[in-house]
């Protein structure tokens, strides 16, 4: 657990480090690919990046455009804080509103956890992930608890940094209820497949 919270710490300093106009050039690149990606998905569940997360919701906004079904995750807890899996929401454009944690939400109504059964393809957001598909989030454990509902065969991409993706000779930290990611999707080298010996961009 130290030594996660100690990568986290040092992933989040260097992306607080990140240029305005880098930040907002490697966002325009994520839904470029994003846009390429999802030309034939009939529903996505994605999230709002905030702050200095990669990417912007003009990923959300392209995949709209062409029709694609955008659902955004809803954060609720127990009344002691523990963590519950996440609720989703239709996105609309202009109708976000500020939650917890500084995040962006849909307003209701909203729908049951197992609404992940309908995606075709699931963006996650990430810290870093390493080429066996292993991802480091936030700890809070949500995305742990939500991604059971997913249908089996469907994509789990984590959106990262070229950087936070992780050479073939680092490994991230992982437990057995992490849930591994397929794929991640990076500005410079697009979606790459993880958890084969060998990663090159799709």
């Amino acid at each position: 657990m130290a030594a996660k919270s100690a990568l986290r710490a040092r992933l989040l300093a260097a992306r607080r480090a990140v240029p305005p106009e880098l930040h907002d050039a490697e966002a325009a690149a994520l839904a470029a690919h994003l846009d390429r990606l999802a030309h034939d998905t009939g529903t996505v569940c994605a999230y709002v990046p905030v702050g200095s997360e990669p990417g912007s919701a003009v990923m959300l906004d392209g995949l709209a455009r062409r029709g694609v079904r955008v659902l955004l995750p809803v954060v609720r807890t127990e009344d002691d804080g523990t963590p519950l899996a996440l609720m989703w929401g239709d996105y609309r454009a202009g109708s976000l509103v500020t939650a917890r944690f500084g995040l962006l939400e849909p307003p209701q109504p909203w729908l049951a956890p197992d609404a992940l059964a309908e995606a075709d393809l699931i963006l996650v957001p990430a810290l870093a992930v390493d080429r066996r598909g292993a991802r480091l989030g936030r700890g809070a454990g949500f995305y742990d608890r939500s991604l059971q509902f997913r249908r089996p065969q469907t994509p789990l991409v984590a959106v990262v940094r070229d950087a936070e993706l992780l050479p073939d000779d680092l490994v991230l930290p992982s437990e057995p209820h992490d849930v591994p990611m397929t794929h991640a999707l990076t500005p410079q080298l697009g979606l790459v497949t993880l958890g084969t010996t060998r990663n090159d961009p799709e």
